[in-house]
């Protein structure tokens, strides 16, 4: 099972991402670990990657592509994964739809919680106010102003994707501002679980 979950900070792709993992006995695939781990080992498009990021660029995403298809390559993803944080732009995805095709693979389902903006502010103001109830530290980036401008930045780079992947046949949408376990009952219906 190949999967990619979209929605925007906050949305519950990783409460999601955690479960399916526990469900189905897939891998969660997460970028930037994939990134570090290809430097760490000293892999040809690790070592092209640390160049990069030593300098303080961005990464290519020749080079995401290339840290993505050798990592899916490794046995604990031979039942499948989640791709988590990539692809973030169509012209990722479109070059992940042509990586996976020349491995003679396809994605199983590209799941979008859908939810509502105003009301993940909501949800994130709780979570801090919870946090610091527990006694425990709010990331430094969850506050409304913060959490705003990521909102606007994944309207911006990462929402066409809905469009990309609706006009491939692959997207598939969940009510995300459901309870944890509606939405995790909804994606099961996808899955055919």
């Amino acid at each position: 099972m190949r999967l990619i979950l979209l929605g925007p900070p906050g949305a519950g792709k990783g409460t999601q991402a955690a479960r399916l993992v526990e469900k189905y006995g897939i891998v969660q695939l997460s970028t930037g670990d994939m990134l570090r781990a290809a430097v760490k080992a000293g892999t040809e498009v690790g070592l092209k990657a640390k160049a990069v990021m030593e300098s303080g660029g961005l990464v290519s995403d020749d080079i995401v592509i290339g840290v993505v298809s050798d990592r899916i390559d490794e046995a604990d993803c031979a039942k499948g994964f989640i791709l988590d944080g990539f692809p973030r732009t169509v012209p990722q995805a479109e070059a992940l739809t042509r990586m996976l095709a020349s491995k003679g693979l396809k994605l199983d389902a590209v799941i979008e919680l859908v939810v509502d903006a105003e009301a993940l502010v909501a949800r994130m103001e709780n979570r801090v106010k919870e946090t610091i109830a527990a006694g425990g530290t709010p990331r430094a980036d969850d506050n409304p102003e913060s959490f705003r401008k990521r909102l606007a930045e994944y309207q911006e780079k990462t929402a066409p994707l809905s469009g990309y992947y609706a006009s491939t046949g692959e997207l598939k949408t969940v009510d995300g501002m459901a309870s944890i376990d509606e939405v995790t009952v909804a994606m099961a219906a996808i899955l055919g679980a």
